[in-house]
């Protein structure tokens, strides 16, 4: 509860260049009722990471491979088969668990993988209690790039990116809309002159107009409002780096070019379709240094789309379909098929002496791993990328003592360059990365 109220109309006042100025404010509780290679010029390749989240699990026994190791050592097995033509760019990880119990259905497991923190509130009221796992890679790797991150889907549901409590990351569903985010206005290639705009300079300035009465406010509210008021500042320092960047010299990156428009998104009301649009738009963003960290939520953790040529929905069928459940798997498979198209899809952009996924680390996981009972052991987790030369690939480890799953997640922070002592809190909590991965 904040320690006093504050009006409605309430903003941030400061002088700049002798002029008066105004930075508005968020909602706030306050205002509320009691109720590894080197460029041509030189430059050291971007590291990026990839979060790709797909929903309602897979059947476990017809995804585990029969057999652990590297190379020749293991088969893909029939769930895995879609992923056959980028198998050796993967490091597929199985038998670990999520140290949580099932409170919210499929969103205790996607907050526990994806944050290490066990989900605030109840079904249908609820929150993540932690940001998840790209945006904490956002915070440290992100503030180089145009955009800090971007989050992206293929269907209604809000995504699975969180920066905290109360602050779901909206993703762009349209491929209309994101192309125009990112390669319309504001957007410069190589070879092309930056954009100087005089108002640059007077945008980046106004916070720090304002800094100490920001001080002073913060002593006022309690600590949802702090938050609040600290995510609220740092969207507008992000619109003001993104602004910044427009002025510089575009990064020297061979592969970056503007993609063509995409069609209106009535003329890809499919969800595979629009899904590979967005991949390839998305995987463009990332070869132009748009961004370094990405989320792409295919389907969301209770997703019930209806996919191609199977009678009913994803989510009704893992709980419905009697046994062996014939249409999950089929449905399964399409995904698998989704996730080795966009693989493939980074793979074949040149970077360097490889490709773009030589230099980054796509992580792919969903809420669940057996649906039917909303099951959070065997896990399934699958990265792809070499990491700038940290992953290793072509492997399957298999955890034979159940694992906690978020010794993968911090060896995802580890890939990315950081070297925090642990992910998670409480039960979820790893200190130790996943060895047997990385090299």
């Amino acid at each position: 509860m904040s320690r006093y109220s504050l009006d409605r109309r309430t903003v941030l006042k400061g002088l700049l260049g002798g002029a008066a100025i105004t930075v508005a404010l968020p909602p706030l509780e306050a205002m509320l009722n009691a109720n590894g290679t080197a460029l041509a010029d030189g430059g050291v390749l971007p590291r990026r990471f990839c979060l790709w989240f797909w929903g309602n699990g897979m059947i476990p026994e017809r995804w585990t491979p029969a057999a652990a190791g590297s190379g020749d050592a293991w088969e893909l097995s029939e769930e895995l088969l879609p992923l056959a033509p980028v198998k050796h760019r993967l490091a597929l990880v199985t038998g670990t668990e999520v140290r949580l119990g099932n409170r919210i259905p499929h969103w205790t497991g996607t907050g526990g993988i994806l944050s290490g923190r066990d989900p605030f509130g109840e079904e249908g009221d609820w929150t993540f209690s932690g940001p998840t796992i790209d945006q904490i890679l956002a915070q440290e790797i992100g503030g180089a790039t145009r955009f800090r991150s971007l989050e992206i889907g293929t269907r209604p549901g809000g995504g699975v990116s969180f920066n905290g409590p109360n602050s779901r990351n909206p993703f762009e569903g349209s491929p209309i809309a994101f192309f125009q985010r990112i390669f319309g206005e504001g957007f410069v290639a190589p070879g092309e002159d930056p954009i100087i705009d005089p108002r640059i300079g007077l945008r980046r300035s106004v916070l720090d107009a304002v800094m100490e009465q920001t001080a002073e406010l913060e002593s006022r509210v309690g600590t949802v409002d702090k938050a609040r008021l600290d995510q609220h500042l740092s969207g507008i320092r992000d619109l003001e780096l993104r602004l910044a960047r427009m002025e510089e010299d575009p990064p020297n990156l061979e592969a970056c070019v503007r993609p063509e428009e995409p069609g209106t998104d009535a003329q890809l009301p499919n969800v595979l379709e629009r899904g590979r649009v967005m991949g390839e738009l998305a995987a463009m963003a990332l070869a132009c240094d748009q961004t370094r960290v990405l989320s792409y939520c295919h389907t969301g953790p209770v997703d019930n789309y209806v996919y191609p040529g199977i009678g009913d929905g994803h989510h009704r069928l893992t709980h419905d379909e009697p046994e062996p459940q014939e249409g999950v798997h089929q449905v399964v498979l399409q995904i698998m098929g989704e996730l080795s198209a966009f693989i493939s899809t980074l793979e074949a952009i040149p970077e360097g002496d490889g490709s773009m996924l030589d230099n980054m680390l796509l992580l792919g996981t969903s809420g669940v791993s057996l649906a039917r009972t909303h099951a959070l052991d065997e896990y399934p987790l699958i990265l792809a990328g070499g990491a700038c030369g940290f992953m290793e690939q072509d492997v399957h480890y298999r955890s034979t003592t159940r694992e906690n799953a978020s010794k993968v997640m911090l060896t995802a922070m580890r890939a990315m360059g950081l070297n925090p002592p642990q992910f998670g809190d409480g039960e979820t909590a790893a200190t130790e990365s996943l060895g047997a991965i990385e090299r």
